[in-house]
């Protein structure tokens, strides 16, 4: 059977009818066959041979050609091979019958027959001492026969263990290849946002989300409408037993209505129904104004009778949103945790019949209790919406719905996602959306007016879209990107390239006037959305602060983090009124920058940022934890420049070093210096230290039982965390006291100014489309800010003065080998 098997290979490669010559002695083995021969490989072979030119998978090096001079073998048709087998046996003795000279035909027979015996042996057949029929492509009888594994070893085989090598690598490419392509291709299938490296468990590949408005669509079963009547029957046979789909589930839903609540006067709910249009929804249009519009009239017109509980609770709740958006909310006011208590009330927690109304409330819900610093309430409500609405099924693209019910569905949908995102990169929480599971298809870039029952008809001329939702949620869609990427102890400088590039594509969806190269000026509305996308930024450039990146990658992360923020001050700077729809992400953004612009000495912009929180303080509850921990920072960086500044000085007075190894300048010095200081990267990571999975200050240390002091409450007064100040900003009466307010801390950082007398006001920044070095060549350039004047007498106005012998050679430059 085995002699069978291997009857349809020929014994030997060489086909040529030609009589052999010299050269032909050993073909079997010989390195470069007759092109007869490599005709044959190259028709009946299936798959083109691999050449040097051949395209290699992405992610994979690109291997060296393996043929060297020959084609690779592989195994030819059997009705091909059958008669080629014939052809060649027969002209053995077509040649002994050729008009030649009967020596020339013996010479060639003797040679045919030393060309058979100098076929090598496998290593089994050689130690048996029996004859072996392995081909090039097929193991011998013997070695089939007992089952081993028929290998060329030894010295006399080289040649062709060599080639059963080369052929045993092209197999493992081809394959290689082609289980590459099935995992790409499910990779694709499945929009996986990158790949790890199996060896040393870093991200080896960042896919960003492409800018797409037409997302993949899923598989969906085949169409079967002679099925009607099966349907029909199901709507009766399967009630209680399962639910249709949402899109077949809908017609048969009844809204819970429930008796209308004592309402606001009618003149309170237009204002703050009017500061929710121009606030709130303009990030997240998830309501259809005209059609809320109407039944806003409606209700004020029969406030005695009933309504649907899922509408009344996402009307209250809106007019919790227009109350915390407005510029000048009474002190002490508890309306907008009365409003959200109404709508808590109306909400059924035991309800099994959703309808979209019920998951805008949630969503409206949890934003206003983010915005309230109350993030674990948020997260907890974000969760129950998107449960609600991935039973409506809002995840996936459906046609079965009117087109503004459509259109509402789509934007709830990712008016979550955004939330979700959001949150899970402030709490250091896994994503409770998955991309994979995804669908459905952007929101129109239309406005709530344009979008009728018939359509969507813009006018010519008219601006089809004022809204920032879909530059959002372009921005938001890398977010699952780099949570994955700093999972890592590190980001490499080539993904935070890769990044910035992205980054700086979506900042191309927003209006110019939003580059901060721009010196027009900047409407108030468009600094919430950016700061979705300086956000990001920041905590990307910010993770290489951890301990495990090299002391040259943390000094980059600084000055990519400061570059940010000094952006982020130029487009304050523009703005008439930061405060005016201020969201909690911008202030905390805010918060970080000026802890970056004060360590590197950039004070004027620290300032800038420093009283837009100041004018925000009033209307978020997380601004005054900021100015607190602002004045902890401001006196300890004073600390910390002075003992650095003092330090410097007198390692300068005792070092001569050669000029071209010596930093710009004093100040540099004092930066890099200051970037080495363990305790101070902990105060300006800040929040980084939250993250059970980034924090590395409370890393292997045994759980701590700190005392918490409460102030107490007074007799009668509510419970609920929103009616407490206490429990919106974490901090007691005289906590919030202490810290002194926000002229305080402007005082500090003119302080710090006033014994920095080498200091001089940076020109304003142009947009860099490069990424800041992170090499310690690049780091005595300073080509990124921070920058610095080229002042010696660093310590000129530091009470403690520098030694006689520092202030003798003060002139003298500090080289970086000096401070490491």
């Amino acid at each position: 059977m085995a002699e069978a098997a291997h009857s349809s290979y020929p014994r030997s490669p060489n086909l040529s009818t030609r009589s052999y010559d010299s050269s032909s002695v050993s073909s079997a083995t010989s390195p470069r066959p007759h092109s007869q021969y490599t005709g044959v490989i190259s028709h009946s072979s299936r798959q083109p041979p691999l050449t040097a030119h051949s395209p290699h998978l992405g992610g994979m090096p690109s291997l060296p050609s393996v043929n060297h001079g020959f084609p690779p073998y592989s195994p030819v048709p059997s009705s091909m091979m059958g008669r080629e087998s014939i052809g060649s046996s027969d002209s053995m003795g077509h040649h002994s019958s050729m008009s030649l000279s009967g020596g020339l035909g013996q010479q060639a027979q003797k040679r045919a027959y030393r060309q058979r015996r100098k076929d090598p042996s496998c290593d089994a057949c050689r130690e048996r001492k029996v004859k072996c029929d392995a081909t090039e492509t097929s193991s011998c009888s013997e070695c089939s026969s007992r089952n081993v594994k028929c290998q060329f070893t030894k010295e006399t085989n080289r040649r062709m263990s060599s080639i059963k090598q080369v052929q045993d690598l092209e197999k493992q490419i081809e394959r290689v290849k082609r289980d590459n392509t099935q995992l790409r291709r499910m990779l694709q299938d499945r929009d996986v946002s990158m790949d790890m490296d199996a060896d040393n468990g870093e991200p080896s590949m960042i896919h960003m989300p492409v800018m797409d408005p037409e997302p993949r669509p899923k598989r969906r079963g085949p169409v079967m409408p002679e099925l009607s009547r099966a349907r029909s029957s199901l709507r009766g046979a399967a009630k209680g037993v399962w639910k249709p789909p949402q899109m077949h589930r809908y017609l048969s839903n009844t809204a819970r209505e429930c008796a209308i609540p004592e309402l606001p006067p009618r003149a309170m709910a237009d204002q703050l129904l009017h500061t929710y249009y121009n606030s709130l929804h303009t990030m997240f249009p998830i309501i259809h104004l005209p059609t809320f519009r109407a039944m806003v009239d409606d209700l004020y017109q029969n406030p005695r009778g009933q309504a649907p509980a899922g509408w009344l609770a996402m009307f209250f709740t809106v007019l919790a949103a227009g109350t915390l958006f407005k510029l000048d909310p009474p002190p002490g006011s508890t309306r907008v945790a009365e409003f959200l208590d109404t709508a808590r009330t109306l909400i059924d927690p035991w309800n099994n019949s959703f309808t979209l109304d019920d998951a805008r409330t949630y969503v409206l819900v949890a934003i206003c209790l983010e915005e309230m610093n109350l993030k674990s309430a948020a997260w907890n409500w974000l969760g129950n919406a998107i449960r609600v609405g991935q039973d409506l099924c809002l995840y996936t693209d459906t046609e079965n719905f009117p087109i503004i019910e459509g259109e509402m569905r789509c934007r709830t949908w990712w008016a979550m996602y955004v939330l979700d995102r959001t949150l899970s990169t402030e709490l250091g929480h896994p994503c409770l959306i998955n991309d994979a599971d995804c669908d459905t298809r952007l929101p129109a870039a239309v406005d709530d007016h344009y979008v009728r029952e018939n359509g969507m008809h813009v006018p010519n001329g008219a601006e089809p879209l004022t809204h920032s939702l879909l530059a959002i949620i372009h921005v938001v869609r890398s977010y699952t990107s780099v949570l994955k990427v700093i999972d890592s102890n590190k980001v490499p400088a080539s993904y935070l390239a890769a990044f910035d590039g992205h980054f700086r594509r979506c900042l191309n969806t927003f209006p110019p006037a939003c580059d901060p190269s721009s010196t027009v000026a900047l409407a108030p509305h468009f600094l919430p959305p950016l700061a979705y996308l300086l956000h990001i930024r920041l905590l990307l450039h910010r993770h290489n602060l951890s301990p495990s990146c090299s002391p040259e990658a943390r000094f980059a992360a600084v000055e990519s983090c400061t570059h940010i923020a000094m952006e982020t001050a130029s487009l304050i700077a523009r703005t008439n009124s930061p405060a005016e729809g201020a969201t909690a992400l911008l202030a905390t953004h805010l918060f970080r920058c000026s802890l970056f612009l004060l360590m590197a000495g950039q004070f004027d912009q620290a300032i800038t940022c420093i009283r837009a929180l100041s004018s925000i303080e009033g209307l978020r509850d997380v601004v005054s934890p900021c100015g607190r921990y602002l004045g902890f920072f401001i006196n300890v960086l004073a600390s910390k420049r002075v003992e650095h500044a003092s330090h410097i000085a007198r390692t300068t007075g005792s070092t001569s070093t050669p000029q071209s190894r010596m930093p710009a300048d004093k100040n540099s010095a004092l930066l890099l210096s200051l970037t080495r200081d363990e305790e101070l990267l902990v105060y300006v990571s800040a929040d980084s230290q939250a993250a059970p999975s980034r924090t590395w200050v409370w890393t292997m240390v045994e759980r701590s039982e700190p005392t918490t002091i409460r102030s107490p409450k007074a007799p009668g007064a509510p419970t609920s965390s929103i009616f407490q100040s206490e429990q919106r900003s974490g901090l007691t009466p005289a906590e919030q006291r202490e810290w002194g307010g926000w002229s305080h801390v402007e005082s500090s950082v003119r302080s710090l100014t006033s014994h920095n007398a080498g200091w001089t006001p940076m020109p304003p920044q142009k947009h860099s489309s490069e990424s800041p070095g992170s090499t310690s060549a690049d780091m005595t350039k300073h080509s990124e800010p921070p920058r610095f004047t080229s002042e010696h007498h660093y310590g000129r106005g530091v009470d403690n003065s520098p030694s006689p012998n520092a202030q003798k050679k003060g002139n003298d430059r500090l080289s970086i080998a000096n401070i490491i």
